[in-house]
């Protein structure tokens, strides 16, 4: 696979880190999840199923379990020994905690100066912000794109997905790939700082005009993105779900409002987004509330649309191109897993279904490290691991 042979210690917790060091397994790398005493807090959020929660197995599968306390020397010493074998280092601390506990990149490459080291932490490790808590509700709020999610009421609403800590999972994989191909080169590890904000924001370049062209906030629901074009809107159906067209270029309007009999209006979708469509969007309303959803599926099928149904979760996953795609796959436990993203045709990567208990792998890391029977008995005594 495609990082067969690169070495990651996991320092972070939650889901950006553990996310793109989960990727990192599914395609070769021997990742080895540095838990504190009391686990990565994952273990304990949400529904558990086999002795686990789903939230935890679908970050941490196919990583090695150590458990350092790193307040104590001896933990210290032996995270360095294992720094000095390893090709990348992840930790999600809030900034200048890995520095006070003696594990911080600039003491790391004094002995690893090969290491790709990379920080994610939410407003990055210098700037007025860095040393304020929050989480990725929090940094949508900052970044204005929690005041154009709006509910029904007008009001900024709760968002569906964790946007923040996605991106700053793929950036993060980004840099991190790149130092490594870069060191290929030059033999030097590096430092990466990634700041859940920057990688926010930077994923908005879509609808940023008003604000950089007009120094105005959005008004989403005149913008194309948020329910301003009525070609790209949600939409009620007669049995109370709800369907989305989601193409607003010419050819697809074209398409549906002669097949539905109203071509006329697509001179007013020309002038779009904004109030101009306002007839559309009310013809539209009034006419999916004709059928069924899955009357209206059978309607789109063949036409060249932007159409999908709007699904539950459960039905998402059961989807049978989701299926084909194996991006919910079952073990042989029963058990789903979701599947891999990045889909090579050479060399692809593999799921390992099994999650680590907390600290399973600990006697073998250290004997892989020199350690003796009696060494790692002692540790384990002094609950250094």
């Amino acid at each position: 696979m495609k990082l067969d042979g690169i070495k990651v210690l996991d320092l972070s917790s939650f889901l950006p880190g553990p996310h793109l060091t989960m990727m990192m397994a599914d395609h070769g790398a021997d990742v080895i999840r540095i838990e504190p005493p009391t686990g990565e807090p994952t273990r304990q959020i949400g529904v558990r199923e086999a002795g686990t929660t789903v939230y935890f197995r679908n970050t941490q599968r196919g990583k090695r379990s150590l458990v350092l306390d790193l307040k104590q020397p001896a933990a210290v010493e032996i995270f360095m020994q294992l720094a000095e074998r390893a090709d990348v280092i992840v930790e999600s601390f809030r900034p200048g905690v890995v520095d006070r506990l003696g594990v911080g990149y600039d003491a790391v490459k004094v002995r690893a100066p090969r290491v790709v080291y990379c920080s994610i932490s939410a407003y990055g490790q210098d700037g007025p912000s860095r040393d304020r808590p929050t989480h990725d509700l929090g940094i949508q709020a900052e970044v204005g794109l929690l005041a154009a999610n709006l509910g029904s009421d007008g009001a900024p609403a709760m968002p569906a997905v964790p946007a923040a800590d996605a991106t700053a999972s793929l950036m993060a994989l980004n840099g991190i790939l790149m130092a490594l191909l870069r060191r290929t080169q030059t033999s030097r590890g590096d430092y990466i700082d990634i700041a859940m904000m920057d990688t926010l924001l930077a994923w908005m370049p879509n609808v940023m005009g008003p604000t950089f062209a007009e120094n105005r906030m959005p008004n989403p629901r005149h913008e194309r993105t948020w329910g301003g074009h009525a070609m790209y809107n949600i939409y009620e159906t007669r049995d109370g779900r709800h369907l989305v067209l989601g193409g607003s270029e010419l050819k697809f309007t074209r398409n549906l409002l002669a097949d539905l009999g109203r071509p006329d209006l697509v001179a007013l979708c020309q002038q779009g987004p904004g109030p101009v469509e306002d007839p559309v969007r009310d013809f539209l309303r009034t006419t999916f509330r004709l059928k069924t959803l899955a009357e209206w599926q059978n309607w789109f099928a063949g036409r060249d649309i932007c159409f999908s149904p709007v699904r539950d979760m459960v039905e998402a996953t059961l989807d049978p191109h989701v299926a084909h795609r194996r991006m919910v796959v079952t073990d042989d436990r029963g058990l789903k897993h979701l599947g891999i993203p990045i889909k090579f045709r050479d060399e692809p990567g593999r799921i390992n279904t099994h999650w680590p208990e907390l600290g399973a792998h600990g006697p073998q890391i250290l004997r892989e490290l020199g350690y003796t029977d009696d060494d790692v008995a002692r540790l384990q005594g002094q609950n250094v691991i």
